[in-house]
This record gives structure tokens, sequence and C-alpha cells, in this order.
């Protein structure tokens, strides 16, 4: 019987999706591509799914990137279809109204550094490594690599992983602005389930509007995010989870928010 693609597992309000080709370290292929963008759009629409963690199975690889002997046969057209495809997944996740955290396990590089960039939030074990090695290749980042990497760590660095491809340590990765976090393997998915889990008893609304005004405001002028994040603010007002918290506040008790 042939193993899924990806694992998934819902716990508490976190959904955890874990692509399992550890075999090709969990290398991106058009049906790997698929599949993440089916889980993503059934996350969003699930009331139940208030956070999503993404990993890798095994303990080598997050992602080492999309596979190449798929990608080695592509003709023209089709490589920019495949670029297409994964970019539009990317953007899915990216765009998604819940907290993504990428839980990078193992190598993220290539299409797995642009995976866990497309994600909200990143924490890195120690023994992780990062880069965008596609110069090595005769290629170019394919699936956001040079946009993302851009605006979080700015030109020199993306020139630097892109133009010599050599992948750098987590550490390196945590300094650049790359990753939120660096923990030790072993405590990786205790931590990360952790801020999972303090994520996924926020306010869902609210947590809604924060990546809706970042990812917004991140595309527009100083003034007009301002007055995004302002319209935000106000529909807050119309939500019970804002009465709940402000009530739990005044009466000094912890708050049960409903997503409503």
């Amino acid at each position: 019987m042939t193993e899924p693609l990806l694992l998934t597992e819902t716990a508490a309000g976190v959904r955890t999706l874990r692509i399992n080709r550890p075999d090709k370290l969990n290398a991106l292929n058009r049906e790997v591509i698929d599949a993440l963008d089916a889980a993503f759009a059934e996350a969003a629409r699930d009331p139940e799914v208030r956070v999503v963690v993404l990993t890798g199975a095994g303990p080598k690889a997050f992602v080492a990137g999309a596979d190449i002997a798929e990608m080695h046969t592509l003709t023209p057209v089709q490589g920019r279809d495949f670029s297409l495809r994964g970019s539009r997944m990317m953007r899915r996740i990216e765009k998604l109204p819940k907290p993504v955290i990428a839980m990078i396990n193992g190598f993220a590089l290539g299409g797995g550094l642009e995976l866990a960039m497309s994600c909200h939030l990143r924490i890195a074990a120690d023994s992780a490594k990062v880069g965008q090695p596609e110069i090595n290749l005769g290629l170019i980042p394919g699936f956001g690599g040079s946009q993302r990497l851009l605006r979080l760590c700015g030109r020199a660095a993306t020139l630097e992983l892109c133009l010599t491809g050599a992948p750098i340590s987590a550490e390196r990765a945590l300094q650049l602005g790359i990753v939120n976090r660096v923990v030790p393997a072993t405590d990786l998915e205790t931590e990360t389930m952790t801020l999972a889990r303090q994520l996924a008893a926020a306010a869902p609304l609210a947590l809604r509007g924060l990546l809706d005004c970042v990812n917004v405001g991140g595309e527009c002028s100083l003034e007009e995010g301002l007055e995004y994040e302002s319209a935000q603010f106000g529909l807050m007002f119309a939500t019970e989870d804002m009465r709940e918290g402000t009530r739990a506040f005044l009466e000094k008790r912890k708050p049960t928010f409903t997503g409503r």
C-alpha cells in the first residue's frame, strides 16, 4: 500500500502537516505541491483548525528542494508552469487567514527554503541548514525565493545566498532574520507545539486581522498601511472575542475566545 504524501494530524486546534517523502528528502514534485495546496485550502475552511504546523518526515530534511529528477526533463513552458504551480501554492500559505509555522527539522534548501519562507513563522533546529542552491544547477529560484529573501533579510544577504548557492547554518539564518527562533533539535517539536498552542488559544479573528495587516501593509505605502490597520482595528469591535477579551482583562481572568 502506497504511503500518503502528506501526513495530517489535528489536536487542540493545531493541524500538523508532514511532507512524507523521507527517502527523497521530502523533495517537492507536482504531486506534493498539489497535496499541499489542497491541504491548506481545507485547513482554511475547517473552523476547528486555528494554527497549522508544517514540517518534513524523517530526521534529515524539512524539504531538501524541488524534485530535480522531475525538473530535468521539463520543457521551457513546463518549467514555467511548474514554477507557477509552486508559487500559487506558497502564496496560498502566505495568505492563509490562520498562522502557519514552519518547523524546520533539517535541510531547507531551494524549494524547501521557499516553502518555509511562505509560512508566517519559522522555528529551526540548531542542526538545520538553509539556502538557495539553484545557481549550482544552472537555475534560479522558481517559487519566490529571490523575492521573499529580499523582503526578509535585504539585498546583500539575498544576493549572497542566491549567487553563491552555499547553505548557511540555522544560527546565521537567525542573524539574517530568515528564521524566528533556533532551538536544540531535541526540543524542536516541543518548542514549536508550545508556540502553536499559544496561538491556537488566541482570538482567531484578531489573528486574521494581524495577518491581513502585515500582508497588505508589506505591499503598499505607509499611509495606506496605516489606514488599513485602522479599518481592521475598527472591525474587531464587531466581534464577540473583543468583548470577551476586554471583559476578561477587567475581571482579571483568562479569556476564552470562540472566533465570533
